[in-house]
């Protein structure tokens, strides 16, 4: 792998990752075409998302840091005796939340590998599908009225839906952040904080799911060299902070049905290409 091919790769990381409209899908993509696909495309992506890893905390510092110690906080009070649910203190209720969250994606990754074989193939029809999936949750949330829950008010129904749906991001094309907000809209919350508590959500699930595709590249072996590495993983932080700021801004602005309509769009395109493919009996690749 080239520092060029790296840096487009970060690029399309940082922006997709959370923007809504499928980081593994644009991934899957750029592979696909540039003929970059297989094992050790999949180990720099799970590379790729363990560095916008560092954009979430940059954004959301002042947030994750207060969960951090209520989190110890409780941990304290477990081994001293003096936790209880039912008297929880609104932070506590919401890590409650990000735990049942997390904890629906768990059986999901026993199907990782059947997963992971939609992006690893030499079809991009299942993208293509995928892709107008995502189309369709962003345009039912935007014209979702706007809810008045803070991530505070959440229940466990609330949680458990919003793991769902970011279980089903696993496919290649299905965008885990839009998935998630969307959810979140879906569940009652004002939209600045179904877009915080998707990211933060997030964070489990990519460091997660980065290492344990981080494991198996290494395993496995990868074409991708140091040097592309670390720039890539850089690149990724930086797009990756400033596709936040974009998100939270368009949220606010209620232009977010922009990203609905691209997916759409985009989907379409992919099937189409994936029927031509189909027909002429290999993929169009535009760099040899």
């Amino acid at each position: 792998m080239t520092v060029l091919d790296a840096i487009w790769q970060a690029i399309i990381q940082g922006l997709t990752e959370f923007l809504p409209v499928s980081s593994s899908g644009h991934l899957s993509l750029y592979q696909h075409f540039t003929g970059n696909s297989g094992e050790g495309a999949l180990m720099f992506s799970a590379l790729l998302h363990l560095g916008t890893l560092a954009a979430v905390i940059a954004v959301f510092w002042r947030q994750i840091f207060s969960l951090v110690t209520e989190f110890i906080a409780m941990i304290k009070d477990i081994f001293t005796g003096r936790f209880s649910i039912k008297n929880a203190a609104p932070e506590r209720r919401v890590i409650f939340m990000f735990i049942i969250s997390t904890a629906v994606l768990i059986p999901f990754y026993i199907f990782k590998g059947f997963f992971e074989s939609f992006a690893e193939d030499s079809s991009i029809l299942a993208e293509g599908i995928c892709f107008l999936y995502t189309a369709a949750i962003l345009m039912m949330a935007d014209l979702s009225a706007k809810g008045s829950k803070r991530m505070t008010d959440l229940r466990t129904p609330d949680a458990v839906r919003i793991g769902f749906f970011q279980a089903v991001a696993l496919l290649p094309g299905v965008s885990r952040s839009g998935s998630t907000i969307s959810a979140g809209i879906f569940s009652g919350l004002r939209r600045e904080d179904a877009v915080s508590y998707s990211f933060i959500l997030g964070i489990p699930a990519i460091l997660g799911g980065g290492i344990l595709e981080l494991k198996e590249g290494i395993e496995q072996g990868s074409g991708a060299g140091v040097l592309p590495c670390i720039i890539g993983v850089i690149i990724a932080a930086i797009v990756g902070f400033l596709a936040i700021k974009l998100v939270q801004w368009l949220m606010k602005t209620d232009r977010f049905k922009i990203f609905s309509i691209y997916t759409a769009v985009l989907g379409v395109v992919v099937i189409i290409i994936s029927v031509i493919e189909a027909i002429k009996g290999s993929p169009i690749t535009f760099v040899k």
